[in-house]
């Protein structure tokens, strides 16, 4: 990994490097002197004055985005940029896109929630968008193996807090809109216009789901629309079952591994940006979905599915894909995030216990929070019986196995890809997949 000469994070700092006090989840200006300690030659601060050299500024992240893009942009300026925003489908989109250019001989790189991936993944990622510092040396590593296209999630947080300032997309994507991260948005409104942000930096194409809901904020002059039925990309006659999807984009025929109807919109726009690219679609037979999700375990005539979904959207869309497989019955296993968006959690309960014919309530990542009142949220005017608490991941994952009987499907949601658990603010490992590999 490529490693700049400054820093936000104290312990990072070498003999020389510049230390910028940035104010984040914690305020960079309680670690300035630990930074002086471990050779920091100048800090940049808000505030106070230092024995190294000292720059004042009115906002720190605004000065470490110019003194990034003015030291070094001119080296990552012609990697070729693809952003996606979204409520759902960034995670797949954008690891199908990253296959696909990889598999046609094109160097592509990933950056999202599953991490920074170049020829294999090279890293986790503490956040879906990484501030800005460490976008830099992400991009700064794909110039130094030479790749020519990055395809990256740009999430409403990171969009909002500023931290893909400065740097040109050249493509961008709209996947879909619903009610998510309003915790820290507060309004909806706050959430539209923090999404929107990103096509503001687009200089070639954006690709737009026209099926939705939102997008007349998202479509532009520049602007190519996909959908299912409509749109400058129309998918139509699809067919889904157990071994993938077959369908007809513009009356072409395609054949995929992935099912779920989300997933046909996740696909389609793979098959919009290689055609705009002139690049071969039928690739897409080759492509699979990203770790943790719709990850498909077979237990005797039965399937288990792990996926990540953990927004009332995302969850009723893997529902809705499993019902297509015509099970005889659907256990579900979800729980809701702590010190998160609360508003959702009784949404997602009612769309479970609507949708599925039992459904155990457990804990996600319950943070710091406590997780019996996270499941009371969940709780709140639930009006449906179909269900039980077990508040011990693993024990409910367990207990949704022994329930599996014949062409059952067990369905366990929220974690996906992670391999632990945050209870009490303390990371402990834990993977969904491999407590059910043990259990089968």
């Amino acid at each position: 990994m490529i490693n700049l000469n400054i820093k936000d994070d104290s312990r990072k700092v070498v003999k020389g490097d510049i230390f910028v006090a940035l104010k984040k989840t914690h305020d960079g200006h309680d670690y300035i002197l630990d930074a002086i300690k471990n050779g920091a030659s100048k800090v940049i601060v808000e505030e106070g004055n230092y024995d190294v050299e000292t720059i004042v500024t009115e906002d720190t992240h605004n000065y470490l985005v110019n003194y990034l893009y003015d030291n070094y942009y001119d080296q990552i300026k012609n990697l070729k940029l693809i952003g996606m925003t979204g409520t759902n489908g960034k995670t797949t989109t954008c690891f199908l896109i990253y296959q696909a250019l990889n598999k046609l001989g094109i160097k592509c790189a990933y950056i999202g929630t599953i991490g920074f991936y170049l020829d294999e993944k090279i890293k986790d990622l503490s956040n879906t968008t990484p501030d800005i510092l460490e976008i830099y040396e992400l991009l700064l590593t794909c110039v130094e193996n030479n790749i020519e296209y990055v395809v990256m999630e740009c999430s409403s947080h990171a969009l909002d807090m500023k931290r893909l300032d400065k740097l040109k997309f050249k493509y961008g994507i709209f996947s879909n809109l619903t009610e998510d991260h309003l915790d820290y948005h507060k309004s909806f409104d706050n959430y539209i216009k923090a999404k929107q942000v990103l096509f503001e930096n687009v200089t070639d194409k954006t690709f737009v789901n026209i099926d939705d809901l939102y997008k007349d904020y998202f479509i532009k002059d520049n602007s190519i629309t996909y959908g299912i039925g409509s749109g400058d990309y129309k998918l139509t006659d699809y067919v889904i079952n157990l071994e993938g999807s077959s369908f007809k984009v513009n009356d072409i025929s395609y054949k995929t591994k992935l099912i779920g109807k989300h997933n046909l919109y996740n696909i389609l726009v793979v098959i919009a940006l290689l055609s705009e690219l002139n690049l071969d679609t039928s690739v897409i037979e080759q492509l699979v979905c990203p770790p943790g999700r719709m990850d498909i375990i077979k237990k005797d005539s039965n399937l288990i599915i792990i996926d990540y979904a953990h927004t009332p959207d995302a969850v009723l869309n893997v529902i809705k894909a499993v019902k297509e497989l015509n099970p005889n019955h659907i256990i579900t296993i979800i729980g809701c995030g702590g010190d998160r968006d609360s508003f959702k959690r009784p949404i997602m309960s009612d769309i479970a216990c609507s949708n599925s014919d039992y459904v155990i309530f457990t804990n996600d990542n319950p943070r710091s929070e406590n997780p019996n009142n996270i499941i009371s949220d969940m709780l709140h005017n639930l009006d449906k019986f179909n269900y039980e608490i077990i508040l011990n991941r693993e024990k409910a994952i367990i207990k949704g196995i022994q329930m599996l009987s014949f062409n059952d499907i067990l369905l366990v949601l929220g974690k996906g890809h992670e391999t632990y658990q945050i209870i009490n603010n303390i990371k402990y490992d834990f993977d969904d997949k491999k407590i059910v590999l043990e259990n089968i």
